[in-house]
């Protein structure tokens, strides 16, 4: 079922919709098509993040990946454009990359057959069918699809792209250039290319304008090449980090141990930028043609001094790059001591039920709520770690915690003074519990 949000169509105005279009990239297309004169609609699956993106605009919320061909035709009726902001690093829990890079564009070259609608890909440098990763070859077949709309399309294929905003790798690439002391050196044969995400937004207008000619596809990049510890080095400097002492070196097996553990939080539902497709992805190196938009009539692109220029770095980029490394191991810090706590229960069974009992607890009670308390710390331990449900498990470790030390005053008040701490120990416990519920948004 699909919710729609429309306000009402601006008559007169061309039609734009924008898949992905609350995304690090879908929101500046979106922002920049509005500000060209474009009447502009938003597509995503969530109405939530949808509500929240700063851009004014409608909104068609359903999965892309799912939707039917008929229902494109519904939802693309009279569109004069349509731009393709949406895509995903790597298949998951909550990702179908087969869905969302092939399936859903065989389903809307279907949908639009028959018109002479603009079908603007944003794609990525790098895609072709023999490419190292699933992502670039899902993303060279869904473009293979596209290629039956004939002079009806346009592809552009950006390189790393860096915004205000930080998601994915651009979030992680920061998050490595603030460690503190220490920058990483990773990859040092990897060739880096950066594009602006100001520039990107405004080769979509340029397609949509008709400035790049239909059938095009072009790479979007700025000038000048880094390797990938030159590109951290830049980074660190653009946040007004000082110098590292130490410039670490990386093996490649710590890597490929990394994005082991990157997979595995996959299926757990995360969406870790650190997966084995980014670190192909950065070990085959992000290259493009700098002078292939300007050639098909597209506005060229900054190089990276200009990028880092027109970016300003102000405190919350410190703030975030500092705590984006501190958010997992926050969340397994808080996995472990509650997983922890509910067996350590359990072992020490016998004295936990003394405590109780001791206080005027019949001896059944006491067990009950030893054994229960035990196992409700160890299934919070454990759903912390499935992504969909860590708002909850952080709001049940609250909750849990408060009645804890409350109804802990009360049967046993003299534990304050206990020179182990265990009430005092519960409250370090709630503030990184409330730590990770603050950053616990993804966008």
């Amino acid at each position: 079922m699909r919710d729609i949000e429309r306000p009402g169509d601006a008559p007169g105005l061309l039609r734009v919709v924008v898949l992905g279009g609350y995304g690090l990239i879908g929101t500046s297309v979106m922002a920049r098509l509005s500000d060209a004169g474009f009447a502009v609609t938003g597509i995503g699956r969530s109405g939530l993040q949808a509500r929240r993106s700063s851009v004014r605009a409608e909104w068609e919320i359903f999965d892309i990946a799912t939707m039917s061909v008929e229902g494109w035709r519904i939802s693309l009726d009279g569109v004069d454009a349509v731009v393709n902001a949406s895509g995903a690093l790597q298949g998951g829990a909550r990702d179908d990359l087969k869905g969302i890079h092939e399936t859903a564009l065989e389903r809307i070259g279907e949908a639009l057959q028959g018109t002479d609608t603009l079908f603007v890909q944003i794609s990525a440098a790098g895609v072709s069918d023999t490419a190292s990763t699933e992502f670039f070859r899902s993303k060279a077949r869904g473009e293979s699809a596209l290629r039956a709309l004939g002079q009806k399309m346009v592809i552009l294929r950006p390189t790393l792209v860096l915004a205000p905003g930080a998601y994915g790798g651009t979030a992680l690439l920061r998050a490595a250039a603030a460690i503190p002391f220490v920058l990483p050196r990773v990859m040092p044969n990897s060739t880096m290319r950066c594009v602006l995400i100001d520039d990107l937004a405004q080769a979509v207008v340029d397609a949509a304008e008709g400035r790049i000619p239909r059938g095009a596809e072009v790479d979007v990049t700025g000038a000048g090449a880094e390797s990938l510890p030159d590109l951290l080095q830049r980074i660190r400097r653009w946040l007004g980090i000082p110098p590292a002492w130490i410039r670490l070196p990386v093996p490649s097996l710590a890597m490929r141990g990394l994005g082991a553990l990157g997979d595995l939080a996959g299926y757990l539902g995360w969406r870790s930028p650190l997966r084995s497709t980014a670190i192909h992805v950065l070990r085959d190196g992000i290259t493009a043609d700098p002078n292939a938009l300007e050639h098909a009539g597209g506005t060229p692109c900054r190089d990276l001094d200009a990028i880092f220029q027109a970016l300003p770095a102000t405190l919350q980029e410190r703030w975030f790059a500092r705590a984006y490394l501190l958010f997992p191991l926050a969340v397994l810090t808080l996995s472990v001591f509650w997983i922890a706590s509910g067996v350590l229960g359990l072992i020490g069974f016998a004295a936990a039920h003394d405590i109780l009992t001791s206080r005027g607890w019949p001896g059944q009670q006491a067990g009950l709520a030893v054994v229960a308390g035990a196992f409700i710390d160890i299934a919070l331990g454990t759903l912390v770690l499935w992504r969909p449900k860590l708002r909850k498990a952080v709001l049940g470790m609250i909750a849990v915690s408060l009645a804890y030390v409350v109804g802990g005053s009360v049967v046993a008040p003299d534990l304050w003074l206990d020179p182990l701490g265990p009430f005092v120990k519960v409250l370090p416990g709630m503030f990184l519990a409330l730590f990770v519920l603050a950053f616990s948004d993804e966008r």
